[in-house]
C-alpha cells in the first residue's frame, strides 16, 4: 500500500510540474524561445502573491485574481520591450537576455524580501484530506492536479479552436507569411508571453502554498519544468502533463526507496528518456 500511495502522490505532484512546464512548452512552440528566467518568474509570482495576501488579507487562491493579470501584463511588456528585439535566426541573444533577466529577478527579490524562506498561508486547505480506496489524499494536491488538467485543456482548445490560436500556429510555422497576411508578429509574440506568465502565476501561487520558497530556488523549478517538457515531447501540451506525471512518480518512488534518491530518480528517468527518445515520449506531430 505504501508503494501505491507513493505512485498516487507522484501523479498529483506531476500536476504542479506540468504547471511549471506548460508556459515553457507554449513559448517554445510559438517562438522557439528557451526562457532561462522561467523558474525565477515562477518564484516572482509567488512573491507577488505573498505581497498581495499580506497587503489585502486575501486567501492565496483569491490573490490569483490580481497576480494572474499582473504577471500577464509583465509578460507582454517584457516581450514587446526587450525580447522581441533579440529574436531572430540566432537563438543565442534571447538565451543570454533571459539569463541576465534571471540574475536581475533573483537579486531584486533578494533585496526586496531578503533570503529568508517565505510561505503562503492557505489555512485549513494545506492539511485537508479525503480518503480514496483506503488511501489519504490531500485536497491541495488534488486541486493542483485538476487545475493543471483544466489549464492545459484550455490551452489546447485555444490553440486549435480560436483565432488567437490560429495566429500562434501561423506565426510559429511561417513568420514571414504570417506577416504578409496581416499578423503583427511582435504583438502575437507579446500575447504568447503574456499567456505564458499568466499560467506561470498559477504555478507560483501553488508553489508558495505547497512549500517554502526563497529567491534562489528558481533554478530547480526551471529544471523540473524543462524535464517535464522534454519527457513529454516538445510542443505537445498534453505530453507536458504526461511528462510532469512521469517525473513526479519517479521522484515519489525514488523517495520511497531512500529520501536521498527522490530528486535523483527524476533526473535519471529524464536522462533515460532523452537517450532513448530524444524528441520525448509524445512529440508533436508535424503536418
Amino acid at each position: 500500500m505504501d508503494w501505491v500511495n507513493a505512485i498516487l502522490q507522484g501523479v498529483l505532484l506531476g500536476g504542479l510540474y506540468a504547471l511549471f512546464a506548460a508556459g515553457l512548452s507554449l513559448i517554445f512552440g510559438v517562438m522557439r524561445l528557451v526562457n532561462i528566467a522561467h523558474g525565477d518568474m515562477i518564484v516572482l509570482a509567488a512573491y507577488l502573491g505573498l505581497t498581495v495576501t499580506s497587503a489585502l488579507g486575501l486567501h492565496p487562491l483569491l490573490a490569483l485574481v490580481i497576480v494572474v493579470p499582473v504577471m500577464g501584463a509583465f509578460g507582454y511588456v517584457l516581450q514587446r520591450g526587450i525580447l522581441n528585439r533579440t529574436m531572430g535566426d540566432d537563438f543565442l541573444p534571447p538565451l543570454l537576455v533571459t539569463f541576465g533577466l534571471s540574475v536581475i529577478i533573483q537579486n531584486a527579490l533578494l533585496m526586496g524580501y531578503s533570503a529568508d524562506p517565505q510561505k503562503l498561508q492557505a489555512g485549513a486547505l494545506e492539511t485537508a484530506s479525503i480518503g480514496v480506496a483506503g488511501l489519504t489524499v490531500g485536497v491541495l494536491p488534488l486541486i493542483m492536479f485538476a487545475t493543471a488538467v483544466v489549464i492545459i485543456g484550455a490551452l489546447q482548445w485555444m490553440f486549435y479552436r480560436t483565432a488567437l490560436g490560429r495566429a500562434f500556429r501561423a506565426t510559429s510555422d511561417r513568420q514571414e507569411v504570417a506577416q504578409l497576411m496581416g499578423l503583427n508578429r511582435a504583438h502575437v509574440f507579446g500575447l504568447a508571453m503574456a499567456l505564458c506568465l499568466a499560467v506561470t502565476a498559477v504555478a507560483g501561487i501553488f508553489l508558495g502554498i505547497r512549500t517554502a520558497f526563497d529567491p534562489a530556488i528558481g533554478g530547480s523549478r526551471l529544471i523540473f519544468g524543462f524535464e517535464a517538457v522534454i519527457i513529454g515531447g516538445l510542443g505537445n501540451l498534453w505530453g507536458t502533463l504526461a511528462g510532469g506525471v512521469i517525473l513526479g512518480v519517479a521522484q515519489a518512488l525514488g523517495g520511497q526507496v531512500s529520501p536521498g534518491l527522490q530528486i535523483l530518480a527524476g533526473h535519471i528517468v529524464f536522462l533515460i528518456v532523452l537517450a532513448l527518445r530524444p524528441r520525448g515520449l509524445f512529440p508533436k506531430m508535424e503536418g
